[in-house]
Parts: C-alpha cells; sequence; structure tokens
C-alpha cells in the first residue's frame, strides 16, 4: 500500500536554507531509482523561518523502511542531523481504506 511520510525538520537557526540544499543534495544522489521511492517535496512554514517539511511518498512502508535501513548504515543523513536544532519528528500516513 502505497504511504506518505511527512517529515518535519527544525533547522538550526538561520541555516535552512543550508538544510535544504543538503537534503537536495541526498535526494539527487540517493532517491532517482530507490526501490519504492516515488518522490518528495518541500515546504516551508511561514510562522517559523527555521522549519523545513517534507512530504516523501513510497510505495510501501515497507520499502521506505528497507532505505531507512541501509541509509542509516551507510550514515547517508549525518549532514541533515548536524544541522537540526531538535530531533526530526517523521510522521507515516496512507490513504483510508
Amino acid at each position: 500500500m502505497p504511504i506518505k511520510v511527512i517529515v518535519e525538520l527544525q533547522a538550526k537557526p538561520g541555516r535552512r536554507d543550508e538544510l535544504e540544499a543538503v537534503i537536495e543534495a541526498i535526494t539527487a544522489t540517493h532517491g532517482p531509482g530507490q526501490r519504492g521511492y516515488l518522490g518528495s517535496t518541500r515546504y516551508e512554514v511561514p510562522d517559523n523561518p527555521d522549519m523545513l517539511i517534507e512530504i516523501a511518498e513510497w510505495e510501501s512502508a515497507e520499502a521506505r523502511m528497507a532505505h531507512m535501513r541501509e541509509a542509516a548504515a551507510a550514515g547517508v543523513y549525518a549532514p541533515v542531523v548536524e544541522l537540526l536544532a531538535a530531533p526530526f519528528r517523521a510522521t507515516v500516513i496512507c490513504a483510508l481504506r
């Protein structure tokens, strides 16, 4: 079943643009061709200039989890973590059945 993942990322003060650039680079390198990855869109939060929201689409929760395990083992997201003021929040959602 297809899923969407809403990821909330609070950048360190004044570093949202840098965070966005790092995520863009990771997505360009590790997104295309990633099994089960359907794409993502990033959003800004008008009332919070350091917040970045990404909504990613995956073919299934299993495909996303496989990617996350591989990415964590390889340290792919370490540059993102360095730019965060707080732990990110990810919410997985799917359409009502």
